[in-house]
């Protein structure tokens, strides 16, 4: 999942970013208002991580330009204005949650996880498919109870696909999702990452997972269901 870190302070903003790539997410950054808003323009981002005490545009303003868009990012306020009424303030105007300076990273990252679940109709941390198993949480994945290794963005991929069961996913998507602002989207990365990843689903199931949709992307099928 791609995030947006708007945070002025650079070593909270560098912080934020190394800790949430090393949990998977593809994490850019905005050190202020004009700046978020204008990669928010660029770039589709599931989740957006907001200050509000911004140099320029004031985090609220960013907020508002967020859910003018056509396709509004999720905000995660996260402020060191800790007053009732920032709060209300803050999720009256749209924000989908507000977490206030000092905080621990394992509740960010946890409200992170439950936001993006909302976002995509998935109420359980487990994504499932068959004998094929994915922990959002925990990030790890299993075949019919059998551990599967995979890199956290090859993770990142194969959770994306499963969280899009049923429609096909280009490689563009996947590009605007998993990868960050420093993808090239001329290269060819997409199609070498899901090539790895069909390599080791293979080495446990002969059934084919990912399927190539010519001209439309990837796609993993939902399970029929029984009568």
């Amino acid at each position: 999942m791609r995030l947006l870190i708007v945070e002025d302070e650079e070593d909270m903003r560098e912080a934020l970013c190394y800790g949430l790539r090393k949990r998977g997410y593809a994490v850019d950054a905005a050190g202020d208002g004009a700046d978020a808003v204008e990669q928010c323009g660029i770039n589709e981002y599931d989740l957006v991580v907001l200050d509000l005490n911004l140099p320029g545009l004031d985090g609220m303003e960013v907020l508002k330009h967020i859910r003018s868009m056509e396709k509004p990012a999720k905000v995660l306020i996260l402020s060191a204005r800790s007053e009732l009424t920032d709060k209300i303030r803050g999720l009256d105007s749209g924000a989908s949650d507000y977490l206030t300076k000092p905080f621990h990273f394992e509740e960010l990252e946890a409200r992170i996880r439950m936001l993006l679940r909302r976002s995509f109709i998935q109420t359980e941390a487990a994504l499932t498919r068959g004998g094929l198993c994915l922990d959002s949480n925990l990030k790890t994945a299993s075949f019919q109870g059998r551990p599967l290794e995979f890199s956290m963005r090859e993770f990142s991929i194969l959770e994306y696909l499963m969280i899009h069961m049923g429609r096909p996913v280009s490689a563009e998507e996947l590009l605007e999702h998993v990868w960050d602002s420093e993808a090239d989207p001329f290269s060819n990365q997409v199609k070498v990452y899901i090539s790895v990843i069909r390599r080791k689903l293979q080495a446990v199931t002969d059934e084919e997972i990912i399927r190539s949709i010519r001209g439309a992307g990837y796609l993993i099928d939902k399970e029929e269901e029984e009568c």
